[in-house]
């Protein structure tokens, strides 16, 4: 229905694998959406009790771990062809509109030890309340109905006021300068945000800051 299973199928080049990896994808697709999991529980107990492996005809030993993290690297090399893809896809099958689209950020951590070199894994405060692993923000736009629309990843010691102005700008490039409304909280409001939303097309709705609110209680 989306066309997930194509789009990998186009996008990656087979070799001698014995499973194409556009059908890794559509397993790894499937089981996000349907029970969202690590790739080890897929492997040890989603895969062999669902429906896919009689559909697709993959035995349950050919779908494992190493194969199920590999296709996520080969399917990032293609991360903006499927980000372009499934906004058109969705707007057809649900007559979405992207009049409002909410912008907020989460976090990821690495355990492994071969992780902690990668650059952007920096200590801040721990949103996941894990201090001992090096976090990642991921700053995530959605739909008012909660269809990702797309995400920018963002070192963890980046306050959040400061991804506001790539974001905006990755959103407008790739879906242009319409007049829509976006909604953010109040971690993301500066006085250097505010004049940059103010100076494009859209508007905005932002929490207001507590220092903010205390000030006109007061008044």
């Amino acid at each position: 229905m989306l066309g997930l299973d194509r789009l990998p199928a186009e996008k990656t080049v087979q070799g001698r694998e014995e499973v194409p990896w556009s059908i890794v994808a559509t397993v790894l697709t499937i089981a996000r959406s349907c029970e969202p999991s690590s790739e080890l529980h897929i492997e040890d107990h989603w895969y062999a009790r669902t429906a896919p492996e009689d559909l697709l005809g993959v035995l349950p030993d050919k779908i494992h771990t190493d194969r199920l993290y590999t296709v996520l690297d080969r399917l990032l090399q293609h991360n903006e062809a499927i980000e372009s893809h499934l906004p058109k896809r969705l707007g057809d099958l649900f007559d979405l509109t992207y009049d409002l689209l909410l912008y907020d950020l989460t976090s990821t951590y690495f355990f492994e030890s071969e992780c902690l070199a990668n650059p952007m894994a920096q200590r801040r405060y721990s949103r996941d309340r894990c201090p001992d692993c090096l976090p990642v923000c991921i700053g995530l736009m959605i739909t008012d109905d909660g269809r990702l629309l797309g995400y920018e990843v963002f070192d963890h010691n980046t306050h959040d006021s400061k991804t506001v102005e790539q974001i905006v700008q990755v959103m407008e490039s790739k879906y242009g300068q319409a007049q829509r409304i976006g909604v953010m909280d109040r971690g993301m409001v500066s006085e250097e945000n505010l004049a940059f939303l103010r100076s494009g097309s859209g508007s905005y709705i932002v929490g207001t800051p507590e220092s903010m609110l205390v000030s006109l209680s007061s008044t």
